[in-house]
């Protein structure tokens, strides 16, 4: 047990390291011990290409006749554009394999350890599970939801401002959190805004000093107020969908449409329709999505129930002011036991500030 606990977080890490490459696919990670030797380590590195499974076979050749694989997720059973890795395990001659989790995709979803067992090898699931299941929170959520994740990000003050009451906000946070948050853009699939970010930042949204495919960017913007010379649709660094209401200016949306920009109205009548912008965005096979917003939009992703984690940076610093924007604005509750609460919370130190991860239910 010792032993398979061990060999299967090498797999998790290995998993990992592939973090905003995979889309819309899960992590996997896969290694295989011939009598205590790793003798193949493999993890899924990008849509479309092999399995984790495969390349740890691959590079294992004869040595997997008789060895244990250790994968992170259960192992397809479909032909996609890679064939069935239940195939190659068998052909491979593997005796046992350890799996981390169950695929919950339907197309697999216990087929795949049936396969295998009908074989004749030895199955084993559950080992390291919780950080197996974690590894693709955003996999599983698209798949039970068909919802893209959502992950809120913020960086706040002690008093829980995000900005001066001048709205002054650069920058709160030192700089070993901003740079997390270039890794949290890095591996998301889109990143959502609010038009009023646009206009007071003039934020790009882009990952910094990379070669990577830009998430996308989504500006929420009701009326259609994003200046036209905006840095989001000027510096053609990545793609931009601009999503309105029903409210939208019509003269402004013709002139963002000449210029070849994008627009998604939406069906709500005063704002814009979140559940709609997520629904667009899932059809573009986005898995995930990080929203880095104002306190309204913020608001509006937790009042409506569609936020799945929340990161927030706090910074040993007071604000002040009552005027000075919020990180969660919005109505509020009206009691406590109405006030919104994560299933579990991880705390943690980067720099000198504190970092919380929150995951809702």
């Amino acid at each position: 047990m010792k032993d398979d606990v061990f060999y299967m977080k090498l797999a998790i890490t290995n998993a990992k390291a592939m973090k905003g490459q995979t889309s819309p696919n899960p992590l996997v990670g896969a290694v295989i011990v011939q009598r205590g030797e790793i003798v193949g380590i493999g993890a899924h590195m990008k849509a479309g290409e092999p399995h984790a499974e495969i390349h740890a076979l691959r590079m294992a050749g004869e040595k997997a006749k008789g060895a244990d694989m250790y994968v992170t997720l259960e192992p397809c059973t479909h032909q996609g554009k890679t064939g069935p890795c239940t195939q190659a395990i068998i052909k491979s001659g593997l005796k046992r394999v350890v799996i981390g989790t169950q695929d919950p995709n339907p197309l697999v979803a216990g087929k795949g350890m049936t396969i295998l067992k009908e074989a004749g090898l030895e199955v084993e699931e559950g080992i390291c599970k919780q950080e197996a299941d974690r590894l693709n929170l955003p996999f599983f959520h698209l798949i039970q939801s068909d919802l893209p994740y959502v992950i809120l990000k913020s960086a706040i003050s002690i008093d829980g401002k995000i900005a001066t009451a001048h709205q002054e906000s650069k920058w709160i946070t030192g700089t070993e959190a901003r740079t997390e948050v270039q890794r949290l853009r890095q591996e998301a699939d889109a990143v959502i805004t609010g038009v009023e970010t646009i206009i007071q930042d003039d934020a790009g949204l882009i990952v910094k000093d990379s070669f990577i495919t830009q998430p996308i960017r989504v500006i929420l913007d009701s009326t259609l107020r994003i200046p036209l010379h905006a840095k989001c649709l000027t510096d053609h660094m990545a793609e931009t969908i601009i999503c309105t209401s029903r409210m939208y200016d019509q003269k402004k949306y013709d002139q963002l449409v000449q210029k070849g920009y994008e627009v998604f109205v939406t069906n709500g009548e005063q704002r814009t329709d979140l559940h709609e912008v997520l629904h667009m965005l899932k059809k573009r096979s986005v898995m995930s999505v990080l929203v880095e917003a104002g306190g309204s939009v913020s608001a509006s992703f937790l009042e409506a129930s569609l936020v799945n984690e929340a990161v927030i940076y706090m910074a040993p610093l007071l604000i002040g002011g009552k005027h000075a924007p919020t990180f969660f604005e919005g109505d509020g509750v009206k009691k406590l036991k109405e006030a919104i609460r994560p299933a579990d919370i991880e705390y943690s130190m980067v720099g000198k500030d504190l970092k919380m991860t929150m995951r809702f239910q």
